[in-house]
């Protein structure tokens, strides 16, 4: 955190505000002119290969190539795009959304030219967003087709099953690109999971403890006073002679016999 301070009171009057806006108008710009039939999205790609042999526009263009190409489809990406990245913007402030999204974009790069003529797209942006979104803000609810509402944490579960399945079955380079698409989202919240995990084992440790302190022992013997709650593997019987008592296998048959009344709470016909 204090590191991160630093780095704000030093660079952060370089911070783009807004910067989820710029980010959904260069892609509509280029949404237009592709669907304009004048121009194609190939050369947006990110090629380290082509990139170093001249096209050195690659490197920037890639995040600006659109989600999806149905124009419906693109408004709702764009419309959630928005939604997520300027509600990060507003909690985090616009020095450290930047850095998400740098963070997320130089790492894209840098993993790229481990396969240079793999064509590389903007996976990282939509992803890393969505997730840190899900990860702040899990209850926020969306709304499917207008009529299921479905928690934002469940949606980006099954996005993580997504990758899940992409790391063990897709291709090398799809892996690296999935990888560095989580990578920023894993240096900025690392240590809220580690917490969170921790806190959680913490709670499920004594609820545990206090639902054993509550519950009544239901066997107990008279004569050494184990109950089922310590002695969870003991076999307890009853003494009809003791008026109902209950023993442990040890004492049922070495064990003086106490006159009581049946109407003893600890009896198993009081029960």
């Amino acid at each position: 955190m204090a590191f991160m301070n630093n780095l704000e009171r030093r660079f952060g009057r370089y911070a783009i505000p807004n910067i989820t806006i710029y980010l959904i108008m260069g892609q509509v710009l280029f949404f237009i002119a592709h669907l304009s039939g004048r121009f194609s999205l190939g050369p947006l790609l990110l090629i380290p290969g082509f990139a170093l042999t001249g096209e050195w526009w690659r490197f920037f263009t890639f995040i600006f190539i659109p989600p999806v190409t149905n124009p419906i489809f693109a408004f709702f990406a764009w419309y959630l795009f928005y939604l997520m990245g300027s509600t990060l913007e507003e909690y985090w402030g616009a020095f450290r959304f930047n850095l998400f999204l740098f963070t997320g974009y130089l790492i894209t790069i840098a993993v790229s030219f481990l396969f240079p003529m793999y064509p590389v797209t903007n996976i990282f942006i939509g992803g890393s967003v969505f997730l840190a979104f899900a990860f702040l803000y899990p209850d926020f609810e969306l709304l499917i087709f207008f009529i299921l509402p479905v928690k934002v944490k469940w949606l980006a579960l099954l996005a993580g099953v997504g990758y899940a399945f992409e790391i063990l079955a897709g291709s090398w380079p799809t892996r690296l690109s999935v990888l560095a698409s989580l990578s920023n989202f894993f240096l900025f919240f690392s240590r809220d999971i580690y917490w969170r995990i921790k806190t959680g084992n913490r709670r499920m440790i004594a609820r545990t403890k206090n639902a054993t302190a509550k519950r009544e022992a239901f066997h107990r013997c008279a004569v050494c006073g184990i109950t089922d709650l310590t002695h969870p593997e003991m076999d307890f019987r009853y003494c009809q002679e003791c008026g109902g008592l209950g023993y442990c296998t040890e004492h049922i048959r070495n064990h003086e016999h106490v006159k009581r009344s049946t109407n003893n709470p600890d009896s198993p016909d009081s029960r």
